[in-house]
């Protein structure tokens, strides 16, 4: 390749654009990495949920997941910033330093042999001005000769001139010899500049470039293989926020997130009870004839199960025709209590409304004989509470279910601030001593106000905790006597079931129906199991206490987590299961603070 030196020079410039052009296509993935990351993160924070500190942390499973996915995602954006900046510092503007040093060396290798080559140039028109320059007096010094010898021959010429041809021809050969013996020095230092030019100067100079290349080279093999580290670096990352992904899906539970739906809207409110049969024939005096076709009182005093249900099914008015009953009062006499000078009177609640309302909704008698009556008793809540102005101390305005949660929701955070309190007197204590034994350290009587201000927060707290207590037992209290009054309830309903009144017709109270005679077809002995305090309970199942209970009121069983006791009755929407231990001791647990395995077969046996 001693001849190849512009062609080298062209294959040296093609390594470098080529080294360009690869910096070039780091660069523009390098954008596609840093506009990937941007993009995945506007989508998360476009999808991640912008509460308050007051909202509440999502509780539903699939939410969770959801926005644990969010930031499995959020993560896996950051690596992809990382993948960016890895290739940038360690391709990128690695190849940027070394192309610009490429250059450089190339210029200068390039200089040197561009010099190497103007010099042998120069020798070689040295040598050549000197081969002209003996050539053209050897020509001459053939011509003095010639002349010379022309002139010698010749008998008509003098002397002189003859000697004039001689000492010309003298002279030229002396100059012909002179540009012989320069052109011969010229010619070998040619020859010798020549051959140190391509044997010596020459071949360092493209070995130089060789290294120059295959350093080019070896730094693009370097570059490809840092471009895939930076990847591979963040691959485990990238698969832990994959499997993030996966086990945020394997944590959806569709049961937990239907308990939650039922424990977020369940009220407390009793069903509304059967629409009573109102006889307006018993006033009515009819004719017996001949003709006229009548009922024995006899048969009117059983009634068929299958006529009942014939009957019934005029009446679901759920989804059929709906009879309109007459709506209760919604105020009491009490509500009007003042008057105006001339005599008119205007609305002044005389007790607190929202407590009328829950008082009117939450009897034990079901007044509200349709979910029309409900809605209507709701309403009359809603009205109630704008009336009495914002949300209630002891949350009275909020169904019994949704007031418990929120009691013991602030009972829970009174605690909290509580032990808060409590912590901080400890250390102000401790600090204390530590003054009085060390007075140059700090003065205990500056203490002792902070001391003063915590005890007072402390003993605010449990009087605040006390009466929420207070509160949370009446709810809970509640709500059990709610439980037995629809048990029983159900069982009133099922005994005056098919019971008529000595005039034909049906009967709404209940005491009357209990002072007059057994039917015929009543069975007095077909509820006695149900109300035999002697024998247990069977167990229907068994259950396991996800979080502790103290079980400090009355009926309530205390339990600790982990603990396995026996269901022996379910929960009847009220939030609470009856439970027993292996030593006999019985009592209600809440039904959202256990595990429940119900046994197959359980309610048929």
């Amino acid at each position: 390749l001693k001849d190849q030196f512009d062609n080298l020079d062209k294959h040296t410039q093609w390594g470098i654009d080529f080294l360009e052009k690869y910096a070039k296509f780091v660069k523009e993935r390098i954008e596609i990495e840093q506009n990937y990351a941007k993009q995945l993160r506007n989508l998360v924070k476009k999808y991640c949920p912008k509460r308050s500190p007051k909202d509440e942390e999502p509780r539903f499973t699939s939410c969770i997941a959801f926005f644990n996915i969010l930031n499995e995602l959020n993560d896996y954006a950051g690596q992809r910033e990382v993948v960016a900046e890895e290739m940038g510092h360690r391709v990128y503007g690695e190849l940027m330093r070394y192309s610009h040093d490429l250059k450089t060396e190339r210029k200068m290798h390039l200089q040197e042999g561009r010099k190497a080559q103007q010099y042998l140039d120069m020798c070689w028109k040295q040598m050549d001005n000197s081969k002209k320059k003996f050539e053209r007096e050897c020509r001459e010094a053939e011509k003095a000769q010639q002349s010379y010898e022309r002139l010698d021959n010749d008998t008509n010429a003098t002397k002189a001139d003859v000697e004039k041809a001689k000492q010309q021809l003298n002279l030229r050969t002396h100059m012909a010899d002179e540009n012989k013996n320069e052109y011969a020095a010229q010619l070998q230092n040619f020859n010798g500049e020549q051959h140190k030019h391509y044997y010596i100067v020459i071949p360092q100079i493209y070995k130089q470039l060789q290294e120059m290349d295959e350093r080019r080279t070896i730094k693009l093999s370097e570059c490809y293989k840092g471009f895939a580290d930076s990847e591979r670096k963040v691959i485990p990352i990238i698969s832990k926020c994959l499997e993030g992904m996966i086990l945020a899906a394997k944590s959806v539970d569709e049961h937990r997130d239907s308990q939650l739906v039922i424990d977020c809207f369940k009220s407390g409110f009793e069903p509304p009870g059967d629409f009573p049969f109102e006889d307006y024939s018993q006033n009515i005096y009819r004719t017996i004839s001949d003709g006229t076709i009548s009922t024995p009182k006899q048969e009117g005093m059983r009634i068929d199960s299958k006529t009942t249900v014939g009957k019934a099914k005029g009446k679901l008015w759920l989804f059929g025709k709906k009879p309109k009953p007459q709506s209760p009062p919604l105020t009491p006499t009490s509500l009007y209590t003042s008057s105006t000078p001339n005599g008119s009177q205007y609305p002044i609640f005389s007790i607190e409304p929202v407590h009328y309302c829950m008082s009117d909704i939450k009897t034990g008698k079901p007044r509200i004989p349709s979910f029309r009556s409900l809605k209507r008793g709701v309403s009359l809540i809603t009205i109630c509470f704008h009336l009495q102005g914002p949300a209630l101390e002891d949350f009275s305005h909020l169904p019994p279910e949704q007031r418990r949660k929120k009691l013991q929701q602030r009972i829970d955070e009174l605690n909290r601030e509580l032990q808060k309190e409590t912590d901080q007197k400890d250390a102000l204590i401790k600090m204390k001593d530590v003054y009085e034994k060390n007075p140059q350290m700090g003065d205990p009587s500056s203490l002792q106000p902070k001391l003063t201000e915590t005890m007072s927060n402390m003993d605010r707290l449990r009087m605040e905790i006390h009466k929420n207590e207070a509160w949370l037992s009446e709810v809970e209290g509640k709500v059990a006597a709610r439980s037995d009054r629809r048990h029983s309830s159900d069982i009133n309903h099922l005994v005056t079931q098919g019971r008529e009144s000595p005039e034909g017709s049906y009967t709404d109270d209940a005491n009357q129906e209990v002072r007059g005679p057994p039917q015929q077809h009543a069975h007095p002995n077909e509820f006695d199991d149900e109300f035999e305090d002697d024998d247990p309970l069977p167990a229907i199942g068994h259950c396991k206490a996800i979080y502790p209970f103290d079980g400090h009121n009355e009926g309530t069983l205390a339990m600790k987590e982990g603990e396995i006791l026996y269901v022996i009755e379910e929960d009847k929407g009220d939030g609470w299961t009856r439970a027993r231990r292996h030593n006999g001791e019985e009592g209600y647990v809440p039904t959202s603070y256990i595990d429940v395995t119900l046994e197959k077969n359980s309610k048929g046996a």
